[in-house]
């Protein structure tokens, strides 16, 4: 095995300055060494002379020095005692021969080390070999100086312990580690003393307290022999550094570990195993440019808890009581999902929570009763991992853990730990937690760019989802929130990025999206695709691969019913939608798959979507562009916020509603995150408010009251579903002038377990009022109002519902006004 290639085992220039000889070295256990004798003075490159004797003294200034610390003679007889063996290291010399170190955990909690040389090929007297050494840190500028040598330099002999064999034995108190040794080899030769080095021409060194590690897992792990493990990929790093912290505040840390290539690599897995901790708080990575110079110290990408100072912090998760923890487990079809931003959500003194509440996972378990309100039973949580905060959440800068400032404290544990109460609070009310996540890009002073650069990314900021590598640390951390945090499923934004392949070509069977959804873990959650790309501020049009588990956000949904709405568009299409967008879910999945908004976090609010037109956004503004007063321009404004609402919750599909659409919030007609304002608690105070969330619970209610037609997992069948024009004929399917559209969705006949009758539904979005002839109620039965958009509050909306009164004897009809939308349900006579 090949030694160390640290910094510290570099070339001395002089050894015989105040050494010691001794057969034997025993550290007293009595003896603490203190953990701040490592302040560092600056680092030797590697290949530098490290002078023992010339510059002692002023490497040693400055240093604490323990006056408890000793260093005493012991016979030559071989005294330590057995004990667990830790590591073994094997050298080969410059001049022929090996060297041997043993490494051993004694039974007192010392360490002891057995240095052996074997066939060593000398002309002199072998009894005159001596091993010149000293302790370190990490480098040169971190001797460790010991009481018996204000040099910190040991002259030791070796002794003869078998035929071709000397041996020296070392024995050091644990409170030291982790330390190097680093060494040289001192004979006479031809009346001359010599040193000899490795066959590498340099010292030998080797750690105590330090092992090669484990390549696996990936990240900061935890041995059953109290050990810590590091472990981290990068193929493209020359030198990779541990960096410990014994203080988050400290800009340097107080250990670097130079890891050894040929002991500390696997593969292009670097890894190291800590065997003592000690005081470490936190931990990082530093890199070696060409140039040699030192990089920034970077987070471990795959850190569970970040501290203070931006690094890995050196602890376990706090446990979690989980227990009484149930999953909804919710099917997909009965889903109503609320979409939030986690600051904004509560971070206005309008909350009336406390100040260090507001903005945090903790506040939003506050805010309850808000979603049993609208009839939501599952939240989205724009992206809570850290993030660039002039870019806002969209560009990540890690994985593996929620942003510090959700936490009520502002620390990374009570982060994680208000994240698993909000969840377990909101399970046990029903409600599902859904996280968006970006991992096609990141931001740029992500740590990923840094560690490999050409591993991880394709151009730019934009991750390589097709790598290997990308791949692992995406599923590893998805699995880390479904496991550690329970949480019940994900969106991923810009998930048209996601199949693309090395060179950019999109992929027919992304190897991502695949393992995603076959993963044992993940397979069990909901995915759900999102197009909408956070850097271009727009959605993709792509066939998804979807295995049959994969459902989508539906940009479709939103931009036909927008089109429609504003009266740009063919009936055909929001037909499409009404009735599940079976051009995009037929091949294999069903209107469940569809995750239908007509209003998002990039773009036009919903009472924006009434207040501007804007060709981009396909909003029509009802009149005039902005604020206004007039009484005609504000009513068509609130009813088509109603009928915004009406679709969204009538056509097959889940239902996405948006923070602050229930209370009319606004962005002033801006498109970008940034602009968007904290939701105000007391706009819920305001008449529009009050009707609009009413209207909202009165929606979600009675889909899942009419879950035989509206909340489906399979496309109802083309016999129970009936379309209509104004005169019950045929509607106009490709004229763009027609703006009327009915439809009739059928129950079952044979279903025995039907208790309701048939749903009509009918739309005008024309500038000019209809009357709509009605289809005939089912024998026994007649049509009652429940949706009138057109109407005012309280009245356009009511379960108990109004009869259709019949006016004349030929046909029944209802007259509806401009922009509106109504609902009738078809009623026993007797009921």
């Amino acid at each position: 095995m090949a030694m160390l290639s640290l910094p510290s085992a570099t070339q001395p220039t002089c050894l015989t300055c105040r050494s010691i000889k001794i057969s034997k070295l025993i550290v007293a256990d009595s003896c603490k060494y203190g953990r701040r004798a490592t302040q560092s003075l600056g680092r030797k490159d590697f290949g530098q002379n490290l002078v023992f004797g010339k510059i002692a003294k002023n490497i040693i200034k400055g240093l604490y020095h323990n006056p408890r610390f000793g260093v005493f003679a012991a016979s030559t007889l071989p005294v330590i005692q057995t004990g667990e063996k830790l590591s073994t290291y094997l050298f080969r010399t410059e001049k022929g021969g090996n060297v041997k170190v043993i490494i051993t955990r004694l039974k007192d909690g010392k360490y002891g080390v057995n240095v052996e040389i074997s066939s060593l090929q000398l002309n002199g007297n072998d009894d005159e070999v001596i091993m010149s050494w000293g302790v370190f840190r990490s480098d040169s500028s971190s001797l460790i100086p010991l009481q018996s040598s204000d040099s910190g330099i040991f002259e030791t002999p070796f002794v003869i312990s078998s035929v071709n064999k000397m041996s020296v034995e070392l024995e050091f108190d644990a409170s030291l580690a982790p330390f190097y040794v680093s060494f040289v080899l001192k004979c006479p030769l031809n009346g001359e003393k010599i040193e000899i080095k490795s066959h590498r021409k340099t010292n030998f060194c080797f750690p105590v307290g330090i092992k090669s590690g484990h390549p696996a897992p990936l990240g900061l792990s935890f041995s059953a022999d109290g050990s810590i493990n590091f472990a981290l990929f990068s193929r493209t790093a020359r030198s990779v550094i541990l960096c410990l912290f014994d203080d988050s505040s400290s800009e340097e840390p107080v250990l670097e570990i130079d890891l050894d290539p040929y002991v500390n690599r696997s593969g292009d897995i670097w890894h190291a195993s800590v065997d003592k901790i000690m005081n470490f708080v936190s931990y990082g990575y530093r890199f070696k440019n060409n140039g040699q110079q030192k990089s920034s110290i970077v987070l471990d990408p795959y850190s569970k808890v970040i501290g203070e100072n931006s690094l890995g912090e050196i602890c376990k998760e706090p446990i979690f009581d989980w227990s009484d923890d149930i999953r909804p487990n919710l099917p997909m079809e009965q889903l109503t999902v609320y979409r939030l931003n986690v600051a904004n959500f509560t971070r206005d003194a309008s909350s009336n929570l406390p100040d260090e509440m507001r903005g945090t996972f903790s506040a939003i378990t506050e805010k309850l009763n808000h979603f049993k309100d609208l009839g939501v039973n599952a939240i989205l949580l724009e992206p809570i991992v850290p993030f660039d905060k002039p870019k806002g959440p969209y560009h990540p800068a890690h994985f593996f853990s929620p942003q510090n400032s959700f936490g009520p404290h502002g620390s990374s544990i009570s982060a994680s730990t208000s994240l698993k109460e909000m969840v377990k609070r909101l399970h046990a009310k029903g409600i599902e937690v859904l996280l968006e996540v970006v991992v096609t890009h990141t931001c740029e002073e992500s740590s990923l760019a840094k560690i490999d650069k050409p591993s991880y990314y394709s151009s730019n900021n934009v991750l390589n989802c097709a790598h290997p590598v990308v791949q692992q640390l995406i599923l590893d951390s998805l699995k880390h929130w479904v496991i550690d945090y329970h949480i019940d499923g994900f969106c991923f934004i810009n998930s048209s990025s996601m199949i693309n392949g090395f060179h950019g070509e999109h992929l027919s069977r992304p190897p991502l999206i695949e393992a995603i959804a076959f993963d044992p873990v993940l397979s069990k959650t909901k995915m759900i695709a999102d197009s909408f790309d956070p850097i271009l501020s727009s959605s993709k049009e792509i066939h998804f691969p979807h295995w049959k588990r994969w459902a989508e956000m539906n940009a479709r949904f939103c931009s036909d019913v927008r089109n429609y709405l504003r009266g740009e568009s063919l009936v055909s299409n929001l037909a499409t939608r009404l009735c599940g967008s079976g051009d995009m879910f037929l091949n294999g999945r069903g209107p469940a798959f569809s995750f239908n908004f007509v209003a998002r976090n990039h773009g036009f609010s919903l009472v924006d979507l009434v207040s501007f037109s804007s060709a981009t956004e396909f909003s029509w503004n009802c009149g005039e562009e902005g604020a206004t007063k007039k009484k005609t321009v504000l009513e068509t404004r609130l009813k088509q916020t109603r009928n915004f609402l009406f679709i969204l919750y009538v056509s097959l599909g889940v239902p996405v509603l948006n923070m602050g659409d229930e209370c009319g919030q606004s962005s002033g007609g801006n498109i970008l995150v940034k602009d968007r304002n904290p939701f105000n608690w007391n706009s819920l105070q305001t008449g529009f408010a009050d009707q609009t969330i009413r209207f909202i619970s009165f929606l979600s209610l009675l889909k899942i009251k009419r879950s035989d037609l509206l909340q489906r997992r399979e496309f109802l069948k083309v016999e129970n579903i009936d379309w209509y024009g104004l005169d019950l004929s045929p509607p106009n399917w490709e004229d763009p002038t027609a703006k009327f559209l009915a439809m009739r969705l059928k129950v079952d006949q044979d279903d025995e377990n039907q208790l309701a009758g048939d749903i009509f539904a009918a739309f005008n979005g024309g500038d000019e009022p209809v009357s709509a002839i009605l289809p005939p109620p089912p024998l026994g039965m007649v049509w009652v109002r429940l949706v009138d958009t057109g109407l005012s509050y309280p009245g356009f909306f009511s379960m108990k519902g109004d009869p259709v009164v019949e006016k004349n004897l030929v046909s029944l009809s209802y007259k509806m006004t401009t922009h509106s939308c109504v609902l009738l349900e078809a009623r026993s006579v007797e009921g």
